[in-house]
């Protein structure tokens, strides 16, 4: 009887600790997998989100790079100052009373060359990289350098007939023909101011005209920064009468309507820092 009632006893406390025991195993059974997938799903999320972060500061970083501003820095670009005697043979009376009549002839440009482009290159659209790398020599002459005579004439009385004045290239083009020594043509616009003296069968005249010029040149370096040019150059102007006004518009045989021009330069070189 007590045996029974023992055994009873032990199977009714194994039965309660069972029963207390497999709901908390099947609960835990239950979280354990869900625990492990929200952990891998939480890290996951971190993962992607890194991933995000990274994509988005490497391509801030790609933009600032393509926005970032072309290293500047000084350049020194080439002034090319020519000078030298000039003659100058006025076509018509002038000429039949004396033939010959003296000026300076003067230079001013910037030169870019060929080394300055290759150096700037990345300053040049790329569509045009292409034309920039055969062009050898530019030369520009800034707005104001135009206010610079191109001739100066200066010629006193020799056979009866003084000469002064000053002429203004306001435009210009060239073409060279040969590279070295450099051959080129020209073409311009210019204004011309002379005074021409009186003598026996010149009247004293005020020469005002504009007009274009055609012109030849030949260049030889002897160094970078030094060379020598001659050359000729012939300008046409409206025809102004011998004595006449300067707004009324001559006959050609008694007027000035050409100047013809020889004229040798030394050129200096000398380089000009700009901040670019």
């Amino acid at each position: 009887m007590r045996k029974t009632l023992t055994g009873s006893i032990l199977l009714s406390v194994l039965t309660c600790i069972l029963c207390l025991t497999l709901p908390l195993d099947a609960h835990s059974a239950d979280i354990r997998p869900e625990s492990t997938a929200s952990a891998g799903l939480a890290m996951q999320s971190v993962a992607q989100k890194t991933r995000r972060t990274r994509k988005v500061k490497t391509a801030k970083t790609a933009k600032k790079k393509k926005a970032s501003p072309k290293k500047t820095g000084p350049v020194d670009i080439p002034i090319d100052i020519g000078i030298g005697p000039a003659v100058q043979m006025v076509t018509g009376p002038v000429q039949d009373e004396q033939t010959y009549h003296t000026g300076l002839k003067i230079s001013l440009a910037a030169v870019i060359d060929q080394a300055l482009i290759k150096s700037q290159s990345h300053r040049i659209p790329k569509k045009y990289r292409t034309l920039a790398s055969r062009l050898n020599e530019v030369r520009v002459r800034p707005g104001p350098v135009v206010l610079v005579p191109d001739t100066i004439y200066i010629s006193p009385e020799q056979d009866g007939t003084s000469m002064y004045g000053a002429n203004w290239r306001l435009l210009g083009i060239g073409i060279p023909l040969i590279q070295v020594p450099r051959l080129s043509v020209s073409t311009g616009l210019n204004v011309s101011y002379a005074y021409f003296g009186g003598s026996d069968t010149i009247e004293k005249t005020h020469f005002l005209r504009p007009g274009l010029d055609l012109s030849a040149g030949l260049e030889i370096p002897f160094s970078k920064s030094f060379l020598i040019s001659v050359g000729w150059s012939s300008y046409f102007y409206p025809p102004q009468d011998i004595g006449g006004e300067i707004f009324a518009l001559g006959e050609k045989d008694q007027s000035i309507w050409h100047i013809g021009q020889g004229f040798l330069k030394l050129h200096f070189r000398v380089p000009y820092t700009v901040q670019l």
